[in-house]
């Protein structure tokens, strides 16, 4: 490109971020309430068009000292610091916590719109190298901080979930499936792997993993190419789903879909069910649709893209009355937008003065005029079901003119010692929640 045809470009670009951010601030966003629990109140959609809103955070991190508020009668630490974007945490039996560093990377860039939205995740640190690795951090004493920190494996592409089965370790490739050998108690896995099936690559990057409690099916989850079906939904072929991977037989089938973006997934113990949290589409308010966690049916089908919280219609999509009359409607809004993305079940008695429950990892929004999630929450179950409130349990994320943030939480896990573990991304951080 010669210098004048940058030069245009560059002022393409700033007449229409301009104009985006006019057309932003005249919009009416309704201010609704939170579209939260068992019936949430879904304020009637009103389309973005092509200037979607685009609000992020600057990414500043934590200076030292500071850390995220707690929730009466718990307390936080730093389990690790000075992570390379961390993800996920998995806890293996002995004890050694696992920590999948990786980030997202540049998409196609199909218009105006596009370098502008690649920009914002770069300055609000979701886009940015991604280290393709697992770190491995290993607490002997049990005094809350690990002495060994050692790179578990490295030469991955994107890893995100993972699984120990028996002998052998399993991640969650953005392009497959790949399985190693373990030997208990090592501190790093030196062989290659094998890649057991293929996944595509590209929109929604992340694949969680989470094994059924016999050990003999893994379950993957999927997320979309685009936001809805904007390719075409052949382009989404084996996407917005849960794939469930049957270890012994080496066959995949999918286990259900319409999930736009299922990442968390968790056993929930009185009715063995399994439960994801899910990322829905964007574009259409501040509220619309929220973001949820569902219970999962074997052949389930949850509405995307057609439709949206059960029937409701989005007529951006060319429509399947066929399978909008089959969409189940989830079990609990979190809210729009909040990209609930991290998933554990925490059982009673765990944290002092707390319910059993769920609790969620959300990362925080983009696609919306006021900030939601930058928190960690838990929402109570009884008799195997959400019941109640949720409650926030991790805050201080973001700061509170929203202009930047020390971190955004991502993966949940409750380690050997009892403690809450949360992934910290931005915060390049494993954080550590016990009773105060």
């Amino acid at each position: 490109m010669s210098a004048g045809g940058f030069l245009l470009l560059v002022l393409v670009v700033a007449l229409i971020a301009v104009a985006g951010w006019w057309l932003f601030l005249r919009r009416d966003h309704g201010n609704h309430a939170p579209a939260f629990g068992t019936s949430p109140t879904i304020p009637e959609a009103v389309s973005q068009g092509s200037m979607p809103t685009l609000k992020m955070p600057t990414a500043r991190g934590w200076a030292p000292g500071e850390k995220p508020a707690t929730a009466p009668g718990l307390k936080v630490d730093a389990f690790a610091m000075d992570l390379k974007h961390p993800r996920w945490a998995y806890v293996l039996p002995n004890g050694d916590v696992l920590v999948a560093e990786s980030a997202s990377q540049p998409g196609r860039i199909r218009s105006i719109r596009d370098i502008v939205a690649h920009r914002t995740m770069r300055r609000a640190g979701a886009m940015q190298e991604s280290a393709n690795r697992i770190t491995l951090l290993r607490d002997t004493d049990g005094d809350g901080v690990p002495e060994t920190r050692e790179i578990f494996l490295e030469g991955l592409n994107q890893p995100f979930g993972m699984v120990l089965i028996g002998d052998t370790f399993y991640v969650g490739n953005t392009d497959g499936l790949v399985a190693f050998p373990y030997v208990a108690g090592e501190t790093r896995i030196a062989g290659p792997g094998k890649k057991l099936i293929d996944l595509v690559p590209g929109g929604h990057w992340t694949r969680n993993l989470h094994a059924s409690q016999d050990g003999t099916r893994i379950y993957i989850g999927v997320g979309s190419l685009s936001n809805i079906g904007d390719d075409g939904m052949a382009a989404e072929e084996n996407r917005a789903c849960i794939i469930e991977y049957d270890v012994p037989s080496g066959k995949s089938r999918i286990f259900a879909s319409g999930l736009r973006n299922p990442v968390g997934m968790a056993w929930e113990p009185v009715t063995g069910a399994l439960w994801t949290v899910v990322n829905e589409r964007d574009g259409l308010g501040d509220e619309t649709p929220p973001d949820y966690l569902t219970s999962v049916k074997d052949g389930g089908f949850y509405g995307w893209p057609y439709c949206y919280w059960g029937q409701t219609v989005d007529d951006r999509v060319p429509q399947d009355a066929a399978l909008v009359a089959r969409a189940i409607t989830p079990d609990y809004a979190l809210g729009g937008h909040t990209a609930s993305l991290g998933l554990c079940w925490l059982p009673e008695g765990t944290l002092p003065g707390l319910p059993q429950g769920m609790v969620i990892g959300q990362h925080g929004s983009w696609n919306r005029s006021k900030l939601s999630g930058y928190k960690v929450i838990l929402v109570p179950f009884a008799d195997g079901k959400p019941s109640g409130k949720a409650i926030e349990l991790l805050t201080g994320f973001l700061a509170p003119d929203e202009h930047y943030s020390h971190g955004r939480p991502v993966g949940v896990a409750i380690a050997a010692d009892k403690s809450l573990l949360v992934v910290d991304d931005v915060g390049h951080a494993v954080w550590r929640v016990t009773g105060a």
